[in-house]
């Protein structure tokens, strides 16, 4: 009885500390981290829509461009620091669940367990490069998915499995993009401590910005299900091909700017979550 009484208690405590100040300061430190990389990515992704040319428009570029600023180093370690603290975050998430009434649900728990598992990979990544492996945190996202898609259509049954990634991966942008239209996002921000003008100008970035991410992430889930159909790993694009390829349609660089600012857009919003979240 006692025994039960005092593990009872031990798990309220790491519950209790999961759910306490650090944890939430890494939480919105992670955001901060999250909107500098994809401020950056959309600032990169513009300079292409308007020069044809530039540096690339993905995570890797943005680390790059971190790097030759004054103190680039130092800007690295903080960076890495905050993306480890939103992995810190997402992974006590997946112990206890998320905040809110329906945040222990097996679903959302998986999903933050994956949340962490690709924040830690990026964390670890920029930390990397900060630490003075420079082939880590600035590679090619492009080179890396056509790598990976040749691998895995080198095995049995690997066009299938490639294709299933891309239709995972086209399902979530089309899942982000519907969720920000939706404007879902709002569930989980503190839209009662905003004044009237804020709540409509995060609203818009969480819109915008969101519905930008997801059509970004929908294309390059249709680009994977293009090169496991024809069986060409050069087909599979990375965020900075991707975001190059709404330059050749129609409508132009206008459409990759549009998707740029987009970008930048999504960026402030996580800025706005890390002051409003609820974690």
């Amino acid at each position: 009885m006692a025994t039960g009484s005092a593990t009872a208690g031990g798990r309220g405590r790491v519950r209790r500390a999961a759910n306490g100040d650090a944890v939430a300061v890494a939480a919105r430190a992670g955001f901060v981290g999250r909107g500098v990389i994809y401020a950056l990515i959309g600032v990169l992704a513009l300079r292409i829509a308007f020069t044809g040319g530039g540096q690339q428009a993905d995570r890797g570029g943005a680390v790059a461009e971190i790097a030759h600023k004054p103190f680039g180093t130092v800007l690295l370690w903080l960076l890495g620091a905050a993306l480890a603290g939103m992995a810190l975050w997402r992974l006590s998430e997946a112990a206890f669940g998320q905040a809110g009434p329906d945040g222990g649900k097996p679903g959302k728990r998986a999903a933050a367990a994956g949340r962490c598992c690709f924040y830690a990979f990026v964390a670890y990544s920029v930390l990397s490069f900060a630490a003075g492996a420079r082939n880590s945190g600035s590679g090619s996202s492009d080179r890396s998915s056509q790598d990976v898609t040749a691998q895995a259509l080198g095995w049995p049954g690997g066009q299938w499995i490639v294709g299933a990634a891309g239709a995972v991966v086209a399902a979530a942008g089309l899942w982000i993009a519907v969720r920000a239209l939706l404007r879902r996002f709002e569930k989980h921000l503190r839209m009662s401590d905003m004044s009237r003008r804020m709540r409509k100008a995060v609203s818009f970035l969480g819109m915008f910005g969101g519905t930008a991410r997801g059509v970004v992430f929908a294309t390059a889930g249709c680009f994977a299900i293009a090169a496991a159909v024809r069986h060409k790993p050069g087909k599979a694009k990375g965020m900075d091909d991707t975001l190059r390829t709404f330059a050749d349609t129609p409508a132009g660089p206008w459409l990759l700017a549009l998707i740029a600012v987009g970008l930048m857009a999504f960026g402030a919003f996580s800025w706005a979550n890390a002051r409003w979240r609820r974690v």
